[in-house]
């Protein structure tokens, strides 16, 4: 009989309970359907005791972070602020384990961030929680940063979160032990939205606005492409194919607000991410949200938040 698959979930600090669910149920259920142990797991911390996810339960573990077993696969599972965490300690031996061992080291919800702070997803395809996604892009530019719910990577995949980590644990079910085993899994946790690797990871900006307006939806992507250097909406209108006063209409009807203010509206949402989780200076802050001076910058965001950029960063503090 083939030796079951070994794998550790790293737990950081605050991991996130649901994405640490939806990564060990799947391995669970897909022993008890195959009636077979494919898999076993086990869980490592800092201390090598206990990890405390966001919502306050405490895992015990079996593993310390310097002192993680031979394992076939390893994935590091963190949570809410684990920019302001040291992972000196998980990091070294990562890289210990990268390098010594065939360990496959992958990453869920926001152990991206981790991942890519140890240089381990340079030059790669990455996926994060999208809430993370403006400050990952401005933090990790040699990462290539994907929207879809996980990325598949044979070496370092990484899952973006809440259900799509249990999208990944079913896509690598899938591959090592057949697509039925997968569909059966996921019908026992009666999850029958299962999404690909390439699914879009958060819902089409038509179901999210109640639209199906096809020259909306493309203004507004030319916006969100540009953030950092903003053009006109009659730039955007032509480039569309249809009129300034057209693209007003859309705006209007179907987001009560002009071109203008809905795009001033997603740049001063980005500037508010850039603050709130990345340690980047106001004015580059200012300039990747396509403001030349910090002064104007700094009027326009008190104004949308009813704060100075200083301000809300001593609120962090």
């Amino acid at each position: 009989m083939t030796a079951p698959q070994n794998i550790v979930f790293a737990l950081v600090e605050d991991f996130t309970h649901m994405a640490f669910a939806c990564a060990v149920d799947p391995l669970r259920i897909a022993n008890l359907i195959s009636g077979t142990p494919l898999y076993q797991w086990s869980y490592a911390s800092l201390d090598g005791h206990w990890a405390r996810s966001s919502d306050g339960t405490r895992i015990e573990v079996q593993h310390a972070f310097n002192a993680l077993p031979d394992c076939d696969r390893l994935f590091v599972l963190s949570g809410i602020g684990m920019q302001g965490k040291d992972h000196t300690v998980l990091l070294n031996a990562l890289r210990r384990k990268d390098r010594l061992t065939r360990t496959r080291i992958g990453a869920l919800c926001s152990g991206s961030w981790v991942l890519a702070t140890g240089g381990f997803l340079n030059g790669r395809e990455a996926s994060i929680h999208w809430e993370y996604h403006d400050s990952f892009m401005e933090e990790f530019p040699e990462v290539n940063l994907l929207r879809n719910v996980f990325v598949a990577d044979g070496k370092h995949p990484t899952a973006s979160g809440g259900t799509a980590t249990a999208d990944l644990m079913l896509h690598l079910i899938a591959q090592d032990h057949g697509h039925d085993l997968s569909v059966a899994v996921s019908d026992q946790m009666v999850y029958n939205a299962v999404r690909e690797a390439t699914g879009a990871q958060k819902v089409s900006l038509q179901s999210r606005k109640g639209m199906r307006n096809a020259h909306l939806a493309a203004a507004i992507t030319r916006m969100e492409g540009s953030l950092d250097s903003p053009v006109s909406p009659s730039l955007i209108a032509r480039e569309i194919g249809i009129s300034t006063r057209q693209l007003e209409r859309l705006f209007g009807k179907y987001l009560n607000a002009s071109p203008k203010k809905y795009y001033m509206d997603l740049r001063m949402a980005r500037a508010r991410h850039l603050l709130v989780q990345t340690e980047m200076s106001i004015i580059d802050v200012a300039l990747a949200c396509g403001f030349e001076s910090s002064g104007h910058f700094s009027r326009v965001y008190r104004t949308t938040f009813g704060c100075t950029p200083v301000k809300q960063r001593e609120r962090l503090g």
